[in-house]
Formats: C-alpha cells, structure tokens, sequence
C-alpha cells in the first residue's frame, strides 16, 4: 500500500510573507522571512543603515528605535510583528536639516565618541523623556504611590532609564547631561535657556 498523502491542512506554511512597514512616515511593501528580525529589514532591506547591529541579543541598545512612540530593541523584534505599526529610527528623528533637541544635546555636549551606539542613544533618550512625561515610574522612583508627582528626571532617574544602552567608549556622563538638557520645558535643538537642567553624572 502506497503511503498517504498530506493534506493540504498538514502542509508546512510558506515561510514570506508581503508586509507593508510604516518607518519614518514612509510606507514600504517587501517579502520577508517570518524570522527576519526589524533590524535586519531596516538595514538590509530599507538601507536604513543608522540603526546598528550590536550584541544582536538584545542585550546592548545599539540598534533601538521607536515603534508607536515606545522604545523597542529591533534585533529582538520581528519585520512582521510591525505591520499597522509606526517605525522611527534615527533617520526620521529630525526635522529636515533641523536637528532634534535631543540629537542637539548630544553634539552639544559630546555625548558620543566614536558614535557607533549613537543612534540607539538617541532613540532611547526620546522614549525616556516621553515615559517620563507620561508619569512612569523606574526602578529608582522613590514615592510609587499614585497620588505622588513625577519624580524629578535627575541623573539617578536618567542613569537608570538609560541603563539598558551601553556606551564602549564610556560617554555616559556627557549622555546624561545630553538626556537632561534635552528633557528642560524649553529645550529648543539649541540648548539655550535648557542649560540650568544640566546635571552632574
């Protein structure tokens, strides 16, 4: 007796898909792997190269960017987890040839060296000052307790919000101070008027 055929119910899914991402406020249709990591569509597929390539465990920050606003860490995410969903990477944070507070603050105050983490810094930065905002505690938050006011992004605040980019080149006090310039109720992309938020690493 011949041996049974599959059904077509048992076959094995096709492993592409055409999905449609939303970065930068640009829509791109591509066929991708099921298992193609966000970081790998952006770089190697979009050309988006500024978002980078680390420990690509997660584990580094290098290659974070925003997805709806949030930070996510794009080595661990999947191309096709972000369909419907928006993209920023460090290549859509300005404003045409107008620099970002944020991307102001870190020139400003030399906060990169070689700048290989840079552009993960920077995304980051702009997620903790919108969680900030929002009133979300971090693991140093003092008072948790509903009724208090958001505790103040000071350097222990902005160290432990930060915490999971890591900087090689050790430019962490120049990144908090960069962080905190950017976060001031007046911080313009020029750093004038945010200077008195200044903080000691």
């Amino acid at each position: 007796m011949p041996p049974s055929t599959p059904s077509e119910s048992s076959a094995p899914s096709p492993t592409y898909s055409d999905i449609s991402l939303r970065v930068n406020g640009e829509t791109y249709t591509l066929p991708v792997d099921h298992r193609t990591t966000l970081l790998d569509a952006l770089r190697e597929r979009l050309d988006l190269t500024g978002s980078k390539k680390g420990c690509d465990h997660g584990q580094c920050g290098a290659c974070t960017v925003l997805v709806d606003g949030r930070r996510s860490l794009a080595c661990l995410q999947f191309a096709v987890a972000t369909q419907g969903r928006e993209v920023t990477t460090i290549e859509g944070v300005a404003d045409g040839d107008r620099l970002h507070p944020v991307q102001q603050a870190f020139l400003d105050l030399d906060g990169y060296q070689c700048g290989y983490c840079t552009p993960g810094q920077i995304c980051s930065a702009l997620g903790v000052i919108e969680e900030h905002a929002a009133g979300w505690p971090s693991a140093v938050t003092a008072d948790l307790s509903p009724q208090a006011a958001a505790a103040p992004l000071d350097a222990d605040e902005i160290r432990e919000r930060m915490s999971g980019n890591l900087c090689r080149c050790g430019a962490y006090a120049s990144i908090v101070e960069a962080v905190a310039r950017a976060a001031a109720p007046d911080a313009d992309g020029s750093g004038a008027g945010a200077r008195g938020t200044e903080v000691t690493a």
